[in-house]
């Protein structure tokens, strides 16, 4: 029998922590990728996946056995050591992420007290998968590809962290759990309009913009579409991963959408509550805490599928911008914009009533 108390009963529990997000995580990418290539095909009037499986559910499935089981080719002048781990670095920082997500009521890894942090930590490090990938290919077209990667993901990312600072000052805290539960009470506790009801309803006019900008900044951080210029057809065939197939390619392409999935759940826990139901739940108080924590999951969920299909329909209607762009839209719009935005929410908190 283990003593859950002892170094071994905590190393268990660890794992297997560790491991139920992670097989949640890789099971509903299959879905989530399934439904992005759905939506697409939706707006282009076309069935889309619909011959393996019922309705198509198993396609995910048979792509992933088909990458599996596809021949492994390095380039003959390849760094075949850089190669092979450039994928590896990109997928465990994907998933590494996750670690401090809490996804309902006490479902976290990692409760850490600045997962904020934590955050921005692993999103820096996410762009040397990338460079590396580039790089390690030694040819020229994956080298121009990741240098235009990095660029956009590091000039978006700092939009992003100046939205999330934001976040920050509403809630006086860097730890996501607190985050969320600063939000409870309903809808208009949710940051987004403010955050602490309705006396701080006035900083939605700052927020709501600030929502905007995370999930434009979001889809260039991800190089989804309208900002996938690292991997335009027209271009640069496919950035980065030019020269890659089989398992690694399909390990670029599963951090990719690790990174999709964490920008949507991040949406829904800095701006909209989280796991927290848009409206009082005071029926919930007589539950057993494992069915509420099951309730605040089903919401949480929820909330990520929304914005994943906002983010599916981006891909299928908005045009794909130019580099310059990008870039003006990065460096002259969203940093001036983000940073005034941090300026007024600290004069809100100092002299607003919300003190």
């Amino acid at each position: 029998m283990i003593d859950w108390g002892s170094p071994v009963g905590w190393l268990v529990i660890t794992v297997g922590q560790i491991l139920a997000v992670l097989v949640w995580l890789l099971l509903s990418q299959a879905f989530f990728m399934l439904a992005d290539r759905k939506i697409w095909a939706g707006v282009m009037m076309r069935k889309g996946p619909n011959v393996v499986g019922p309705f198509g559910l198993l396609q995910s499935f048979a792509d992933l056995i088909k990458f599996v089981l596809k021949e492994l080719i390095i380039p003959a002048g390849a760094d075949k050591a850089v190669f092979l781990l450039a994928p590896l670095v990109s997928f465990t920082l994907a998933f590494g992420a996750w670690a401090v997500m809490p996804l309902a009521p006490g479902w976290v890894v990692s409760n850490i007290n600045v997962g904020v942090l934590y955050l921005f930590a692993i999103s820096s490090l996410g762009v040397y998968g990338i460079i590396m990938g580039g790089w390690a290919s030694n040819s020229k077209y994956p080298f121009l590809g990741s240098l235009r990667s990095a660029a956009q993901m590091v000039s978006y990312e700092v939009s992003i962290g100046f939205v999330i600072v934001t976040v920050i000052l509403l809630t006086g805290s860097l730890s996501l759990q607190t985050i969320v539960l600063k939000q409870g009470g309903g809808f208009w506790n949710w940051n987004v309009l403010g955050g602490g009801g309705l006396k701080n309803l006035p900083a939605a006019l700052v927020m709501i913009p600030m929502t905007v900008i995370f999930f434009i900044s979001a889809l260039a951080e991800t190089n989804r579409p309208p900002f996938d210029l690292p991997e335009a057809e027209s271009e640069l065939v496919a950035g980065y991963q030019v020269e890659y197939s089989s398992t690694p390619y399909l390990l670029f392409m599963i951090a990719e959408l690790a990174n999709i999935l964490l920008m949507c759940a991040l949406i829904s826990i800095l701006f909209f509550g989280g796991w927290q139901a848009p409206f009082p739940t005071p029926f919930t108080s007589s539950w057993s805490p494992t069915a509420v924590s099951f309730f605040g999951f089903m919401w949480f969920f929820g909330k990520m599928m929304f914005f994943f299909f906002l983010f599916a329909m981006v891909k299928a209607v908005v045009p794909r911008y130019r580099y310059d762009q990008l870039m003006r839209l990065g460096w002259k719009v969203f940093l001036p914009t983000s940073l005034a935005a941090v300026i007024a929410i600290s004069a809100w908190r100092v002299y607003g009533p919300g003190v």
